[in-house]
């Protein structure tokens, strides 16, 4: 049954999670960048509707820029941009890659439910 209410894609990672890349990612230089597979790393950015994600020392490319406040005499700037999330994996407790799965919790005091997201190697709640 597809979404009437919240129309919003809820991704398996979310700003300030740690994750490790699935797969390898190259970046401007040559090589001395590129990210192998396995690099963990914390999210930045989360961009649902593009399904990427932005993560710290991951897919660095230079960035031209003009002369501003900022950078006063332009020129090239390396700057992180954002990968697919599906090259991506959440990390349990342990350090090692999980698939995150969704579920409701009640609280006991108020007894009003939430969702949340739990990693499926360990069981562990990710959200707090």
């Amino acid at each position: 049954m597809p979404r009437t209410t919240n129309k919003q894609k809820k991704l398996h990672v979310k700003k300030g999670d740690t994750v490790v890349l699935t797969k390898r990612i190259t970046a401007h230089g040559g090589g001395q960048n590129d990210r192998p597979k396995g690099y963990q790393a914390r999210v930045l950015d989360v961009y649902p509707g593009k399904e990427r994600v932005l993560v710290e020392g991951v897919n660095l490319r230079l960035k031209h820029t003009k002369p501003n406040q900022t950078y006063p005499n332009g020129g090239r700037i390396e700057a992180e941009k954002p990968i697919h999330i599906s090259n991506v994996m959440a990390v349990d407790g342990n350090g090692a890659p999980t698939r995150i799965g969704r579920k409701r919790v009640e609280d006991p005091n108020t007894g009003e439910g939430r969702w949340v997201r739990y990693a499926k190697t360990t069981g562990e709640e990710l959200d707090s």
